[in-house]
């Protein structure tokens, strides 16, 4: 997390430095393009597929009143009576799962230090089915390079890079603490993984789309970090 802040704060301070220069916007913006493309190749050859994130002991366990949740809507999101997930794009058998049925798939569960690009961070145990286990069932395509995970948070979304979606720690989470999810925790289904920032957890998960090109996300629209890695 550490690493992630330090190397935002410089690129900043370094867009700040090239415009009292005398750059105009448009150079500080190509700058910071730059400088973000050198930051995801930086981290994905950090990345590794099959290393694990430490699991805390169940001592380091955040009270849940303590465990900051966010939402984009004007109110707290609920999920409609006939919510089910919506699974598509390059895949030999796009499907729609209901909960029940997600929950009848083999169950992978993980307590983990959850980052987030404020600062703060927090413990929570997960449970839910692996990402990796979802691609096998629809038949995910090779040209599959990114995955779009879209919300009923008034059109919140993210994508990521296929290596991220397809670790063994990346969940489509619907149990916190030992119990199911809770609507301000993104019930009744979200995103989560130990590799990402918090803003790349999406919430009240509505789709997931394997795509062979690059979608952005609410917040990377806006100018955050398109990679988003812990």
């Amino acid at each position: 997390m550490a690493r992630l802040i330090t190397r935002r704060k410089l690129l900043l301070g370094l867009a700040a430095s090239t415009a009292l220069a005398g750059c105009d916007s448009r150079a500080a913006s190509m700058f910071l393009s730059g400088m973000g493309r050198w930051n995801e190749r930086v981290d994905r050859l950090l990345f590794s597929e099959n290393r694990l994130a430490p699991e805390p002991p169940a001592s380091e366990l955040t009270p849940e009143a303590a465990f900051p949740s966010y939402f984009i809507s004007d109110s707290m999101p609920f999920a409609p009576d006939n919510w089910a997930l919506k699974v598509g794009g390059v895949v030999a058998r796009p499907a729609v799962f209901t909960l029940e049925q997600l929950k009848r798939m083999p169950q992978t569960g993980m307590r983990i230090r959850h980052h987030c690009v404020e600062g703060w961070s927090a413990v929570a145990e997960w449970n839910g089915v692996q990402l990796r286990e979802i691609a096998r069932m629809v038949g995910a395509s090779r040209d599959a390079q990114y995955v779009e995970f879209k919300s009923f948070d008034n059109g919140y979304y993210s994508t990521w890079d296929i290596e991220s979606s397809m670790h063994p720690q990346t969940i489509l989470a619907y149990g916190m603490n030992g119990r199911p999810l809770y609507p301000d925790h993104g019930a009744p289904l979200r995103l989560y993984s130990p590799v990402k920032l918090g803003y790349k957890m999406v919430k009240y998960l509505t789709e997931v789309n394997f795509l062979p090109t690059r979608t952005g996300g609410y917040w990377e629209d806006q100018g955050y970090d398109w990679y988003g890695g812990v």
